[in-house]
């Protein structure tokens, strides 16, 4: 590459990178002095909701095109036979897509003929799954290179569909949503999130696109461990990188699973955890038998199954409200209503009385955790004497009955009392505030900048957490290895641009939609839902109750009347109930819980091939590649990936963190790991091997010790008090810490240090 060409790179490579930080962290740090409104929306929000998304679309276009021009790269296949490759492509791609819709409409004429529900799932679910199953076992391979790499001829097109919907996990698709309806903007101080979300998860392709995925590619490695092996030799490098590949991914899959379960036993009726395991029969028949050949092609037919389920809900909600079934257009028009009716429930009575009940139940609280043994031993003998003239004066048995009840369920000893009672001051803390505790939909940060000393510090600390949970997800998905290793898959580096910028395409047709969602669910409650008696409300709001994280509401303030804060919406909520909420037939419902299980299962598959791979490419046979090996290599990964399934499903069926919460801390752990010692290795020929190793582990180190040290249950056994946060920030976002600290040791040690061999300098690849 000549030297011009190469000066053209890095002017192209600023001022991208200077655009992406720009609309990112620029636009972010200011959301709440731009005043103003872009069309309907308030100029902030939209440009955190969708503007900043498009311009990051923008820039990974712009990059392929213009990075593909530059460089005319070999193709490794010939060009006659690769586009009759690619055009058999679309149209197997074209008659699935129209069996599908098909399939769905002769699915919803029988149920509109009488075909009974359980019928409809049942029938969908299995056509589902047999169908991944079925491309599981037809692309089933022992060839290395098919098994790891799909045998690198899979169009960008393709490639980006798949890596969509690798990446539109169940957090995107079941949770994200809900997330925007309850922290709206940005969130609080102590709950940061709402559209940090859909900053982090677009604009980290940003960087994938810049910094990462051309020039591994180039590399023609299997897994994202290899990447060390090759560029800085030893054994270290590769087993800490493998090892950390399989940290952040088991926590990354275990969310995935979670999802599996809460969808598959909502679809059918079985208990959560028959419905893991029945959904991870599918993981295995497409990772296990066929890996990235199998998982490439399952994952194309899963990103149509949930684009189309996540598209319908919404496209109808906003036609039902607006007149404009395009959502991401129409819902700006809703959200001043919100504000109003936020505004009004802020001064209703009705809300206050809520509130205030709320406030009495946080006090009670308060006051029994000041003696936790005595308030325990009095409540006890109340409850019993209370029984005694019961059944002295003959009292119902329903009556006697519940009293027992509330005997039987009080805490065994004072350590279980404190647990429960410090967990229920702390939530009806939180509702005890306007809006039932949740953030106002528009609102860029809590607290005032020019309000009370106590308001400024809000304010500073919730964008904080905003801008350190937006880092940890644009570092982080620069950083994880199931997401690296789809761009292996592609004919040459040229595609892996290309395949990017599809992949961003992709998601944002998701991504655009997911705060449209959440506003117009938001404005159907408030307006349709708040203010009805607790008699008259629909019936999908009693069905979604029987589960109390789902759905939660009673009649606190005695007045029969359904309150806004008297209802709790749960974050996986919003998207599952959409259809029902928009009144949609039962094969909508349907759909959209196929798609919530295709966007968990198609991450999962990508997941654990990655840990698979990882515990045998990596650490086992620390890439030793001679054929007579290649087949016990394939074997290996294979019970390796069916050892981890079965340890992921335990951990998932003990119901942990919220499924949000699980994948941000993934990223945090993939950003410290991986990005400091990746991307130095890419772009410094000074980057040493001993560097490496010291910043991958003190990146690591340091975001791991930060969050165990967070973790509630640690802090009461070890008995620690007083403020455990550095500058506030949440342990969800530990990688804001990690992430410095890596670049800075690597950077420390490699001076430090000389390169072991000039192999490591030479391996840098130029910009191109």
């Amino acid at each position: 590459m000549s030297e011009a060409t190469t000066r053209r790179n890095w002017r192209l490579h600023a001022v991208l990178l200077a655009l992406w930080f720009v609309f990112s962290f620029g636009f972010t740090f200011f959301a709440r002095d731009l005043s103003g409104s872009f069309f309907s929306w308030p100029l902030a929000y939209w440009m955190a909701a969708q503007g900043a998304l498009l311009v990051f679309v923008g820039i990974v276009v712009v990059f392929a095109v213009l990075a593909n021009r530059r460089e005319v790269e070999a193709s490794v296949f010939d060009a006659g036979a690769f586009r009759l490759y690619t055009s058999t492509l679309h149209r197997r791609f074209f008659v699935f897509v129209v069996g599908l819709l098909l399939f769905l409409g002769a699915l919803g004429l029988a149920e509109y003929w009488g075909l009974p529900r359980a019928w409809v799932a049942g029938i969908f679910l299995s056509v589902t799954l047999v169908l991944y199953a079925v491309i599981g076992v037809f692309a089933r391979t022992a060839d290395a290179n098919e098994y790891y790499v799909a045998g690198r001829r899979i169009p960008g097109f393709y490639n980006g569909m798949a890596t969509a919907a690798d990446w539109m996990s169940a957090a995107s698709f079941i949770s994200l949503a809900g997330g925007l309806y309850s922290q709206g903007f940005s969130g609080s101080g102590t709950q940061p999130g709402g559209l940090a979300y859909v900053l982090g998860w677009t604009g980290g392709f940003c960087l994938v696109a810049l910094l990462v995925a051309p020039y591994l590619r180039r590399m023609n490695l299997y897994t994202v461990p290899d990447f060390f092996r090759v560029r800085f030799g030893g054994h270290w490098p590769r087993r800490i990188a493998a090892w950390s590949a399989v940290l952040c991914s088991f926590t990354y899959v275990v969310a995935q699973l979670y999802g599996v379960g809460l969808i598959t036993s909502r679809l059918t009726g079985v208990h959560f955890e028959i419905g893991i395991l029945l959904a991870l029969g599918g993981v295995l028949v497409c990772s296990f038998l066929g890996g990235m050949r199998a998982v490439t092609w399952t994952q194309v037919t899963q990103y149509v199954v949930i684009i189309l389920a996540f598209l319908i809900p919404v496209s109808w909600l906003s036609y039902q409200q607006t007149g404009n079934p395009f959502a991401p257009i129409a819902f700006g028009q809703q959200l001043a209503k919100i504000t109003q009716m936020e505004q009004a429930f802020g001064v209703s009575p009705d809300e206050q009385a809520v509130v205030a009940a709320y406030a009495s139940r946080a006090e009670e609280f308060k006051r029994k955790l000041q003696n936790v043994e005595a308030s325990l031993a009095e409540e006890r003998d109340e409850l019993r004497r209370q029984l005694r003239v019961l059944g002295d004066s003959k009292a119902p048995d329903a009556l006697v009955q519940s009293t027992r009840k509330a005997l039987a369920s009080l805490p065994k000893d004072a350590i279980e009392a404190k647990e429960i009672w410090t967990r229920g001051m702390v939530e009806n803390s939180e509702r005890a505030q306007a809006l039932g505790g949740m953030a106002p939909q528009t609102r860029a940060f809590a607290g005032d900048p020019n309000g009370t000393p106590e308001s400024q510090a809000e304010f500073q600390h919730s964008r904080a957490n905003f801008l350190a949970l937006m880092f940890c997800l644009m570092i982080g998905t620069a950083g994880l290895p199931h997401l690296l290793t789809r761009f292996y898959t592609t004919p040459g580096v040229s595609q892996a641009r290309s395949s990017v910028a599809w992949s961003l395409v992709f998601i944002a047709l998701l991504y655009l939609s997911a705060p449209a969602l959440a506003v117009l669910v938001k404005y159907e409650i408030m307006a349709n839902i708040v203010g009805q008696p607790f008699e008259q409300l629909p019936s999908w709001m009693l069905q979604w109750s029987k589960d109390p994280n789902l759905l939660s509401f009673s009649d606190v303030n005695k007045d029969g009347v359904l309150q806004f804060a008297e209802l709790k919406v749960g974050a996986d909520l919003v998207m599952l109930a959409s259809p029902d909420i928009g009144g949609l037939p039962y094969v909508v419902s349907v759909l959209v819980a196929a798609g919530g299980l295709a966007a968990a299962l198609s991450t999962a598959d990508g997941l654990l091939l990655t840990i698979g791979n990882a515990l045998a490419h990596d650490v086992y046979f620390e890439g030793k590649s001679n054929k007579a090996e290649a087949m016990r290599r394939v074997m290996l990964s294979k019970f390796a990936l069916l050892v981890v399934a079965l340890m992921a499903a335990y951990a998932a069926a003990q119901r942990p963190a919220g499924i949000l919460h699980l994948v941000s801390a993934s990223f945090s752990l993939a950003g410290a790991a991986f990005v400091p010692a990746m991307v130095l290795g890419i772009f410094w020929k000074g980057m040493s091997r001993a560097g490496a190793v010291a910043g991958m582990l003190a990146g690591l180190g340091t975001t791991v010790l930060y969050m165990v040290l967070n973790i509630p249950v640690l802090r009461q056994w070890f008995d620690f008090t007083g403020d455990h946060l550095w500058f506030g920030i949440q342990p969800v976002s530990a990688g804001v810490f990690g992430v410095p600290v890596g670049f800075a040791v690597a950077i420390a040690v490699s001076l430090l240090t000389v390169s072991e061999s000039s192999e490591e300098r030479d391996l840098a690849p130029p910009l191109g």
